[in-house]
């Protein structure tokens, strides 16, 4: 891996990190308010709804007004919960989000009150794994405000949201290896940097970028699957479906906690949005062809191509929940478990040797070549001869009528068996009713 330039970072005066750190927070703020509001127009418009249209100018102070009601709501508690964890829990789960935007580039190098800087808090040589390592801190808030709830549907919530997030979070982090293996760094402005250069070979330039959701497609779409398990969002929002936990490890929440567990929430679906801005979509450099015209690429500009492709990324997220159903536990745990994990595996082999193999110059010679595409056509080859269906089998039953109730608790028949007639069935009933007076 290719050392990294960090010389920029670390040498703000006092007073322009403290600028920082506080339009970082300002920035998160308004822009959950404006999301909620956001989602809820989207949503509406997908739904043929009109969504808040009442309080101001477009609906928009609707948002903020349920957050100040969830402010000066009163902040219930519980009487048999632990006092302690149930408010240390949303604390660590609020930190947890905000943290981990120190690390993401919001621009390039910019001019800033007379002083050279970057738009971005600091970075190091593994900015992507601090991010990785505040996203699993984050994951004891979620566990301790079920823990501490002292409620069976909490609990619960808490455990699925545990080990949602675990299993989701080994998928995320394989996508992101193939990352680190084609820009050589895991700094995050340096990946940023790395997207910059040209796309095509020989010194072509027409202004087409290296952006890593091309190159890495694959990685590209599994860690945007991920990023949807990993913040708990439809529709793999099975720690707090309704229809089973209420509203999962928040039920016994209210006011301000509340209100804090849906910051995070709203803050998470930003981070991993940033994220993938930063690694997969060129981070703030510009969409082409507006990087050709001169001066759009770089300065404060680069803060506008940011914000747009993030926002995009969460028109996403809303665009999931308002088109599809959710998935049964089972079935979400084995799409990362047996499907995106096997894949991320096998993906970064590939890559990995594909460098290997750049580097070292094999491919300039075309037996090489010729015997890797032998190969990956004798493995499609193998797959699709494994992957043949059985041959179905047919079970013969008994011609007499099936007894749902025989078991002792009601079961649907199987395929080649049928129900009784339902005269059959009230008239069997009353001449029990009658045998038994």
């Amino acid at each position: 891996m290719k050392p990294t330039d960090l010389s920029l970072f670390g040498t703000d005066p006092w007073w322009l990190v403290v600028i920082k750190v506080v339009g970082l927070f300002v920035i998160l703020l308004v822009w959950t308010i404006f999301n909620v509001w956001y989602e809820r127009r989207l949503v509406a418009k997908m739904q043929h709804r009109l969504g808040p249209i009442m309080n101001g100018p477009f609906g928009l102070g609707q948002a903020l007004a349920d957050g100040m009601k969830l402010l000066i709501k009163e902040d219930f508690m519980p009487s048999m919960v632990d006092r302690v964890l149930f408010t240390l829990a949303p604390v660590i789960a609020g930190t947890a989000a905000f943290t981990a935007w120190a690390v993401i580039p919001f621009g390039g190098e910019v001019e800033m009150f007379g002083v050279t800087t970057r738009l971005q808090a600091t970075d190091l040589p593994v900015s992507v794994l601090v991010i990785l390592a505040v996203a699993s801190v984050g994951i004891y808030g979620f566990v301790l405000a079920g823990w501490a709830s002292n409620s069976t549907y909490s609990l619960l919530g808490a455990l699925r949201s545990s080990a949602q997030m675990i299993s989701y979070e080994v998928a995320m982090g394989l996508s992101l290896v193939a990352v680190f293996l084609y820009s050589g760094s895991m700094s995050t402005s340096e990946v940023v940097a790395a997207q910059g250069q040209p796309l095509l070979p020989f010194g072509i330039d027409i202004g087409l970028q290296r952006w890593y959701w091309l190159l890495l497609f694959p990685s590209f779409c599994i860690y945007v699957i991920s990023m949807v398990g990993e913040t708990n969002r439809a529709p793999f929002d099975l720690p707090e479906c309704e229809s089973e936990l209420v509203s999962g490890y928040i039920t016994e929440y209210s006011g301000f906690r509340y209100a804090t567990y849906f910051l995070a929430e709203y803050i998470n679906m930003a981070t991993v949005s940033a994220v993938a801005t930063t690694l997969f979509l060129g981070g703030y450099h510009a969409f082409w062809p507006f990087n050709l015209i001169p001066g759009l690429d770089a300065g404060y500009w680069g803060l506008l191509w940011f914000f747009l492709k993030v926002q995009l990324l969460i028109s996403f997220f809303v665009w999931l929940r308002g088109t599809l159903p959710r998935l049964r536990y089972d079935q979400f745990m084995d799409l990362g478990w047996k499907w995106l994990i096997p894949i991320s595996l096998v993906w970064i082999m590939m890559v990995a040797t594909l460098r290997l193999a750049q580097n070292e110059g094999w491919l300039a010679s075309p037996y090489v070549l010729g015997g890797a595409l032998a190969l990956i056509v004798v493995v499609f080859a193998l797959w699709s001869w494994l992957d043949k269906e059985e041959p179905d089998v047919e079970i013969e039953f008994d011609d007499e009528p099936f007894d749902a109730f025989a078991g002792g608790f009601p079961v649907p028949p199987m395929p080649g068996q049928q129900l009784p007639e339902m005269v059959d069935v009230v008239s069997s009933s009353v001449d029990e009713q009658a045998g038994e007076k």
